[in-house]
């Protein structure tokens, strides 16, 4: 299985970090945005017990499921050269 990759990138006036096409909540810079994707990776990871996790897909429905919490998926924050500044994005 390949890992799960979490994406620090500019965002609305700021920085934030990306799940695919989901993004969360925009960070006033890159250094907060860059540690708040490494805690979301981290937690993704992190055995734990079942949960019920809700989510709206881009159709905007919303799903509803189980997640078992001794299934964690490997993740890794990606943060290219790119983006490694705390300047604010142009």
């Amino acid at each position: 299985m390949m890992p799960i990759t979490y994406h620090v990138v500019p965002h609305e006036d700021g920085w934030a970090y990306r799940l695919d096409d989901v993004f969360s909540e925009t960070f006033p810079n890159h250094a907060e945005a860059l540690a708040a994707a490494r805690m979301a990776a981290e937690r993704h990871e992190r055995s734990d017990e079942d949960r019920f996790i809700s989510y709206e897909d881009e159709d905007g429905r919303w799903h509803n499921e189980v997640a078992a919490g001794r299934d964690r998926p490997e993740t890794e924050v990606e943060d290219s050269a790119v983006t490694a500044t705390d300047d604010p994005p142009a």
